[in-house]
């Protein structure tokens, strides 16, 4: 799940590593630490 919303996020031109929001005072990522994009499904 984690590879997917990486992939959709780099298809919308955003950075997913840098993507963060706030909870609680601590910042996440949505795609937590385990993303990575699938570029092998880009073509």
């Amino acid at each position: 799940m984690h590879d997917l919303h990486s992939t959709m996020l780099h298809l919308m031109g955003m950075d997913h590593e840098r993507l963060t929001y706030r909870f609680s005072g601590r910042d996440f990522r949505l795609t937590d630490v385990h993303g990575r994009v699938v570029t092998e499904i880009l073509t």
